[in-house]
């Protein structure tokens, strides 16, 4: 067993400020969903079928995306479909794939929530930071993201 390279300062307050950030910025964005009767994996697959061509997107792909597993992703879907939002259909071009497709009701709900949730978001992170700090997190959280995706 090596010895561990501790964090130095710099890298210590790096680490910090992210499990802070993260946690206050997601304490919002869930408050302000929950106020509208949604997880934020909701309010993600809502976003994700409003994107996709036809409104449609394989629950496998859609897992993926959403960094989620394919059992949580089933359950949120679930709730989704109960309240007539998404449904489900046989992918037609493989007999094992499911769709999940957004609803006509499922893009009127996202339209009325989204101005809502993106004030949360531009007040809890977006407008906090200059255009020079957006910049060099977005690239530094990408290159992040890209590392632990691909491993």
């Amino acid at each position: 067993m090596h010895d561990p390279q501790w964090l130095n300062d710099r890298e210590m307050r790096t680490w910090q400020s992210f499990l802070a950030a993260g946690a206050l910025v997601g304490r919002e964005v869930e408050r302000h969903l929950k106020q509208e009767g949604f997880s934020h994996t909701q309010y993600e697959v809502l976003v994700r079928l409003s994107e996709a061509p036809g409104g449609a997107v394989r629950m496998t792909e859609l897992a993926d995306a959403l960094y989620t597993s394919k059992s949580g992703l089933n359950y949120q879907v679930t709730l989704l479909e109960k309240a007539g939002l998404v449904r489900r259909e046989n992918c037609p071009t493989d007999v094992r794939g499911v769709l999940a497709v957004l609803t006509g009701a499922g893009r009127s709900r996202l339209a009325e929530i989204a101005p809502g949730h993106v004030d949360t978001v531009r007040r809890a992170l977006i407008d906090v930071l200059t255009p020079a700090q957006q910049q060099a997190i977005a690239d530094g959280l990408g290159e992040v993201g890209n590392r632990l995706a691909g491993s």
